[in-house]
C-alpha cells in the first residue's frame, strides 16, 4: 500500500510503498477513505511538534473509512462499520491499523471527507470554549485566524452557543467565508486596527487565538475586564508573550488549550464534546468547510496550501483507488 511518510529527521516527507498493516490485540484495521490535515502535520515533518513521533512514520493526525478487519478482543460486528479516528498519525495512507476505542461511529448523514474535517476542528474550538473559557450566552467572542481550519469552527461554535461573533481574518475573501460562518462583525487584519475596531464594537469577553504574534497583544487590548483568552496554536510562527502585571491590571485570565492531551488525562471529556457535536452536525447545525480535497499522490501540494495559508477551513486528502 502506499503511505506518505516522513522517513527522517531533517528530509522531506515523501509517499513510499510499505507492507499492509495486521491489527493485533484491541485493533481494527481500516480501509481510510480520507485524511483531515492539520497545521501540527507540517510542524512534524520539520521535527518542532510537541509529539513528532521517530522516523519513519506517517503523517495524518485524523482520518475516516471502513473497518475492515479486527485483532483479538474486538468485536467482529465492527467489520464494515463506517468510522472516524483521532490517532495522531497514520491517516496520511490507504491502510492503517488503530485502537479500537480510538474509533467514533459516523452519523449515517455524514461523508467521509467531513468526518475527517471534523474531529479536531470542532473538537478543539467546542472543548476550548465550553470547557476552558465557559462561553455564555450574549457575550462576545473575537476569533483570530476566522477562516482557518480551527477559527472556522470556533465562529460556528460560538454562534450555536449564543455569542456575538467578531470574526479576524486576512482579505475580503476570508472574511467572507468567516460571514457565511455566522460572524457578526468582520475585522481585516491586513488594514483595520483590530484594538480600535473591538473597543468600538465594545471589546471581547473571550478571545480564541490560533495565530499568536502581534494579533495576540492587539487582542488583548481588545479585552474587557474580566475576559479569558484562549491560546489555541501559533500558526504565525511567533509565539507571543505578555508581562503578567498586565493579566493583573486588567483582571484577565489566560487559558493554553491542547485538545489531544485530553487523550491522556481525561478522555471522556473528549467524548461528550464529540457526541455532542455529531448531534449538531446531525441537526444540521454545523457545516464544516472543505476548501480543498486532494488525492494521496499530491499530498506535498495539500500540505503547502496550508503552509501558504491559501486554504479556507479544512485540507483533506483521499488515497489512491483501493486495490
Amino acid at each position: 500500500m502506499h503511505a506518505y511518510q516522513v522517513t527522517k529527521a531533517d528530509h522531506p516527507a515523501e509517499l513510499v510503498e510499505i507492507d499492509r498493516p495486521e491489527p493485533g490485540a484491541g485493533e481494527v484495521l481500516i480501509r481510510i477513505a480520507a485524511c483531515g490535515l492539520n497545521f501540527a502535520d507540517l510542524l512534524m515533518i520539520k521535527g518542532s511538534y510537541q509529539e513528532t513521533p521517530t522516523p519513519p512514520f506517517t503523517l495524518g493526525m485524523e482520518l475516516a473509512g471502513v473497518v475492515e478487519a479486527v485483532g483479538a478482543d474486538v468485536d467482529p460486528a465492527k467489520i464494515g462499520t463506517r468510522v472516524a479516528v483521532f490517532s495522531g498519525g497514520g491517516g496520511l495512507a490507504e491502510y492503517g491499523v488503530f485502537r479500537a476505542d480510538q474509533c467514533v461511529p459516523l452519523p449515517d448523514a455524514m461523508s467521509f471527507e467531513d468526518a475527517a474535517a471534523f474531529q479536531i476542528a470542532y473538537g478543539t474550538s467546542h472543548l476550548a470554549l465550553a470547557r476552558r473559557a465557559q462561553l455564555q450566552a450574549g457575550e462576545t467572542l473575537l476569533v483570530l485566524g476566522a477562516a482557518g481550519g480551527v477559527g472556522l469552527t470556533a465562529v460556528e461554535i460560538g454562534k450555536q452557543m449564543g455569542a456575538t461573533v467578531i470574526a479576524v481574518a486576512r482579505g475580503k475573501d476570508k472574511l467572507a467565508v468567516a460571514k457565511s460562518a455566522g460572524a457578526d462583525h468582520l475585522i481585516d487584519s491586513e488594514t483595520d486596527d483590530l484594538r480600535e475596531a473591538v473597543r468600538a464594537l465594545g471589546g471581547a469577553d473571550v478571545v480564541y487565538d490560533p495565530v499568536g504574534g502581534p494579533l495576540f497583544t492587539e487582542a488583548f487590548r481588545a479585552c474587557k475586564p474580566e475576559a479569558r483568552m484562549l491560546v489555541i496554536g501559533f500558526a504565525s510562527g511567533d509565539i507571543p508573550s505578555i508581562p503578567a502585571n498586565h493579566l493583573l491590571v486588567k483582571n484577565v485570565s489566560l487559558f493554553g488549550f491542547y485538545w489531544g492531551g485530553y487523550l491522556k488525562f481525561n478522555p471522556g471529556a473528549l467524548t461528550d464534546s464529540l457526541a455532542t457535536l455529531f448531534g449538531w452536525y446531525a441537526n444540521g447545525a454545523l457545516k464544516p468547510h472543505v476548501s480543498h480535497v486532494l488525492p494521496l499522490d499530491q499530498a506535498s501540494a495539500a500540505l503547502e496550501l496550508l503552509r501558504s495559508r491559501r486554504s479556507t477551513g479544512k485540507v483533506v486528502v483521499t488515497p489512491r483507488k483501493q486495490q
